[in-house]
């Protein structure tokens, strides 16, 4: 596909995007979706955007990280190693992108001026701990957790790194901090959240409510309070810490799986559900949803993220991004 095919194949996905709103139900303002194509094969996945406009991408398929700018839909892939398989990706206190990279068992950041890649690795006695998931706290430190049942803590100025065991074995996946300062994690396998004690690096698990829920992802919104997609039963869930209380919502439609939650700038929750291959939005105000579903089979949207009037994913069965635009720009 060459530049100008490439920026037509965007443009039409953004005119053609409102029939996709159609049934989605009430609304609070207008929405637009727009598409980003990016490389064949690359399984373009969790995202995260930075504070220049630019949006960061995982390619897991292809050992890259890519860096569209959805300016003109033009986009830049950097080999992050030999038998890379990135997974998460988050923008750290530098402004630069850290990557849980789970085929080098390592840490990863990559420079946004120069793109020069630094991997932190795991100690080899934690060789394929499948990386998932990581996040900064107050102090600068990352955290991480890994699938086969660990999490752990990176010093980015000595690079010293703690893993720890997870209770219960394998199964740590989504992380989130809080307004509060806390770091929590889900484990899908494992069906809880954790919350982990900075000082010690202690994990304690809190029971969701709903029997083997398959606790995906977590994010918490400016309350401090945690919503948890469930991926097996088809929920999405609401922890509030400070009195210990619990609800849960079925996400519309039959079946459902709920893979990502993301609490955008307004407390509104984003969730991606794989059976009806859509974007879906809720407003825990009116416990109200609103589906968008992909205009191709297969979007498999990841873990999303997003800034002020923007939500952002990555199918990565179409390796294609998605943003769905909820404030239109001035």
């Amino acid at each position: 596909m060459n530049r100008r095919q490439f920026l037509s194949s965007t443009v039409i996905a953004l005119v053609a995007a409102p029939a996709l709103l159609r049934g989605a139900g009430a609304q609070e303002g207008p929405f637009k979706v727009k598409y980003y194509p990016v490389a064949d094969g690359m399984g373009s996945r969790d995202v995260a955007p930075a504070a220049d406009g630019t949006v960061w991408f995982c390619g897991q398929r292809n050992g890259t990280l890519g860096r569209l700018d959805p300016r003109d839909g033009a986009f830049k892939l950097i080999d992050l190693g030999k038998d890379a398989a990135p997974h998460g990706v988050t923008i750290g206190p530098d402004g630069a992108p850290w990557v849980t990279e789970g085929g080098q068992n390592a840490i990863a950041r990559v420079d946004p001026a120069d793109h020069k890649v630094t991997l932190f690795r795991l100690p080899e006695k934690e060789a394929h701990a499948n990386l998932n998931t990581g996040v900064f706290d107050r102090s600068g430190i990352f955290w991480f957790t890994g699938q086969s049942g660990i999490y752990g803590r990176l010093d980015p100025k000595s690079a010293d790194i703690t893993v720890f065991k997870a209770p219960r074995g394998r199964g740590a996946y989504g992380m989130t901090i809080t307004p509060k300062g806390e770091v929590w994690y889900a484990s899908l396998a494992g069906n809880h959240i954790a919350q982990i004690d900075l000082a010690t690096g202690n994990a304690s698990i809190v029971e969701p409510p709903t029997p083997n829920q398959g606790a995906r992802r977590i994010w918490s919104d400016s309350r401090s309070r945690l919503w948890v997609s469930e991926w097996n039963s088809g929920n999405v869930s609401m922890h509030d810490p400070a009195d210990g209380s619990w609800k849960a919502w079925k996400l519309p439609g039959d079946n459902p799986r709920t893979y990502s939650v993301y609490v955008d700038d307004k407390d509104k929750v984003w969730l991606t559900d794989f059976s009806a291959n859509a974007i879906v939005r809720f407003d825990p105000k009116t416990e109200k949803f609103n589906t968008f579903a992909s205009d191709r089979p297969g979007a498999n949207v990841r873990q999303m993220a997003g800034r002020p009037g923007e939500a952002w994913g990555g199918e990565s069965g179409t390796n294609r991004l998605v943003m769905i635009q909820t404030v239109t720009p001035a």
